[in-house]
């Protein structure tokens, strides 16, 4: 699903373009004019605006995406784990130390998960067969034991892999703060109750990537590390 949303999206993001800034002859004889400078800025920003929309329809799906596959999560008491950092740094610690990954680089598949009531859902490459995928899942300070994911020949395996080197579990509570704090400046929003990163082509997207409040709506991206990237209104 994840594949075929993003190639559409390119292929709308393509049209938009191709549209907007004509190839044929009437085209180029437009540029030459005078105001040419005034023309090509207007291009820009109609290109940049429909980029921006379609990159807003793809953060839409994939949240109502995922919002649909954490259903099954019942939240429990919150304890404030998404802004414990040392309980973060344990479990990832814990995670590292699994018997069967000894020795062994762990890659996450696809997302990973973290709760406010202390629980953390992810998804690893099978330490032996690099074509399988396991689901584990901490809860009460342990991990479980692995749960077998069944894939399909069209599952980007290789492109949605992550080595967990590259990321950090204590990243989670850096975006928690941030979202957080920002969400106090807006009427209406609430603080959050879980944040996860989703893998396309080996690249970590945070989410959420909205703040809704009850008169305003914010979109807000963060970098790898969990550092803000950007934030404005919608």
């Amino acid at each position: 699903m994840g594949c075929s949303l993003f190639l559409s999206c390119e292929q709308i993001s393509k049209s938009i373009s191709e549209t907007i800034t004509p190839t044929d002859t009437i085209g180029k004889k437009e540029a030459d004019k005078p105001n040419t400078e005034s023309f090509e800025k207007s291009q820009a920003e109609a290109i940049a605006k429909a980029q921006a929309d379609v990159q807003t329809m793809v953060n839409t799906v994939i949240e109502k995406h995922s919002t649909t596959y954490t259903q099954s999560h019942t939240e429990g008491k919150a304890i404030n784990f998404l802004t414990n950092k040392q309980a973060l740094k344990k479990a990832e610690e814990a995670l590292r130390n699994l018997p069967q990954y000894a020795g062994k680089e762990i890659f996450i598949y696809s997302t990973l998960y973290f709760y406010n009531d202390g629980t953390i859902n992810v998804m690893l490459q099978h330490p032996e067969n690099p074509k399988y995928v396991d689901a584990y899942e901490f809860r009460d300070n342990k991990w479980s034991e692995p749960r077998p994911i069944q894939l399909s020949v069209h599952d980007d395996i290789k492109g949605r892999l992550i080595s967990l080197n590259k990321t950090s579990f204590v990243n989670a509570a850096t975006i928690t703060d941030i979202y957080n704090k920002k969400a106090q400046e807006i009427e209406g929003a609430k603080p959050l109750t879980s944040t996860y990163l989703t893998i396309w082509n080996n690249q970590i997207r945070w989410y959420p990537a909205s703040i809704n409040g009850s008169r305003e709506r914010y979109s807000i991206q963060f970098n790898d590390n969990g550092t803000l990237k950007a934030f404005k209104q919608d």
